[in-house]
């Protein structure tokens, strides 16, 4: 929305959320103190609010005032009943197409964003529909066009993906409605580049491109366990691979998994849709890519305490990052919620280092109270199997200080330049660098005597 005000000065946008905290935050003076972190946005944001960019708790008021509405609210996956740990949960998106079927008058085009369920779309044009007949406060019945409108936005690099977008994609049986949502995209992106799909397709070309990417990381990171078999290096095989015109080299970069909002939810809706309709060997097979994602993290973990002696019970280790990627504050199903799960559970204490992720937000996701261990890294009892804890460090050398291992599992760009010679004086002997993201300086890590595991080599 805040790119759409700043390509489109003269459409009023205006952004509202029950959440007044979240509003509040979104209107602060400081624009560092923006609720999302994404490079480039506070830029565009400044740019823009209190001109044609508003943010407000004032829902009933925008709906009745706009000539387009977007849902853009969250589908996580349900947790339980019909579905759970599968199927999304809509009952936001149900919500907000009724205050929307209670609050619009005369047309209004409801633009689905957030990434939904085949066939969702009849949902909540049944909705607003049985609201058209029901005279409103100005004397006429409200009527209402429903389009998809997908976003394939990447986080860390959205403000450049929506300003150069491969493609938009609007899907809908009203053309009318078409047009004005591609006149708005109209102001920035070529005409060529705005795709028009039904409403079925445009749904459904979502979730495929996410299960697509996905499969991708899966598919190299299965590989890599094959080249720390036998001696090959994934990016040497990835490089072959991804000069081949037909492959290509993106989504070819072995880690710890893919993580994020989209990719796991979008496959596991996939997964179950596939099922309602009977397509069990379908399911099956994006099912798989799913769990060969979580395979990896328990590998990595798993690889982490062989490499320590069998044991990392009261041992310190240090993590390098948290967010599920670099240049966001988004931890949703990050790489390193399960890997430090799995230390956590072999009674290691974590000190935590994040450029932009908070302490509260890592509490929220590790379900652990904080350490309290001593500046060496042992734990107070002595050891002997206590439960592992966790605390944030400032810093890489902080975070190493007396740490057996440091675990590299964001790519930030700091994180390719530490001091190693720094890092190391400060661990204890032997130590461990796991590069799960294969960015570190590995030739300056074992320089100043660190042992070295890169994801992809012997």
């Amino acid at each position: 929305m805040a790119v759409i005000a700043d390509r489109c000065p003269e459409v009023q946008v205006t952004v509202v959320d029950l959440n007044a905290d979240r509003i509040a935050a979104w209107n602060d003076s400081d624009l560092s103190k923006l609720p999302v972190y994404e490079p480039g946005l506070d830029a565009v944001v400044g740019r823009c609010r209190g001109r044609n960019l508003h943010f407000s708790t004032g829902v009933d008021a925008a709906i009745a005032a706009a000539d387009m509405v977007f849902l853009s609210v969250n589908t996580p996956t349900k947790t339980k009943g019909l579905g759970a740990g599968q199927a999304s949960d809509l009952r936001w998106i149900e919500a907000s197409a009724r205050q929307v079927a209670a609050c619009a008058q005369g047309n209004t085009i409801v633009v689905e964003k957030s990434t939904l369920p085949v066939r969702t779309a009849e949902a909540v044009q049944a909705i607003l529909h049985a609201s058209s007949s029901q005279v409103g406060s100005n004397g006429s019945a409200p009527t209402f066009s429903v389009l998809s409108n997908p976003e394939f936005l990447a986080e860390g690099t959205a403000i450049t993906d929506l300003e150069n977008p491969d493609r938009v994609l609007i899907g809908g049986e009203d053309q009318e409605a078409i047009d004005a949502l591609a006149g708005i995209y109209g102001h920035w992106v070529a005409p060529e580049r705005i795709l028009r799909t039904n409403l079925w397709s445009s749904e459904l070309s979502k979730l495929t491109a996410n299960a697509f990417l996905a499969q991708r990381i899966s598919s190299i990171n299965s590989i890599a366990a094959f080249c720390e078999a036998t001696g090959a290096d994934v990016r040497e095989v990835a490089k072959a691979i991804g000069t081949d015109s037909r492959i290509g080299s993106k989504f070819l970069q072995a880690g710890p998994g893919f993580g994020g909002s989209c990719f796991q939810k979008d496959i596991l809706n996939l997964v179950y849709l596939c099922r309602h309709y009977g397509l069990e060997e379908v399911a099956a097979y994006w099912e798989q890519v799913v769990a060969l994602n979580t395979w990896q993290q328990h590998r990595i973990a798993c690889l982490v305490v062989t490499k320590l002696f069998g044991t990392v019970t009261g041992k310190r280790l240090a993590v390098l990052g948290f967010a599920f990627k670099a240049d966001t504050n988004d931890t949703r199903e990050s790489p390193a919620i399960r890997i430090c799960h799995d230390l956590l559970e072999e009674g290691a204490q974590l000190a935590i280092v994040d450029p932009k992720v908070s302490e509260s937000q890592i509490a929220r996701d590790l379900g652990e109270a904080s350490s309290g261990q001593d500046p060496s890294g042992h734990d107070s009892d002595g050891g002997g199997g206590s439960p592992g804890g966790w605390q944030l460090a400032s810093s890489a050398v902080e975070a190493a200080t007396g740490a057996d291992a440091v675990l590299l599992l964001t790519e930030w760009a700091e994180f390719a330049s530490l001091d190693w010679d720094a890092i190391a004086s400060v661990m204890r002997q032997p130590a461990w660098l796991f590069d799960a993201r294969a960015t570190a300086d590995a030739d300056a890590a074992r320089a100043a005597g660190l042992q070295v595991w890169r994801v992809g080599e012997a």
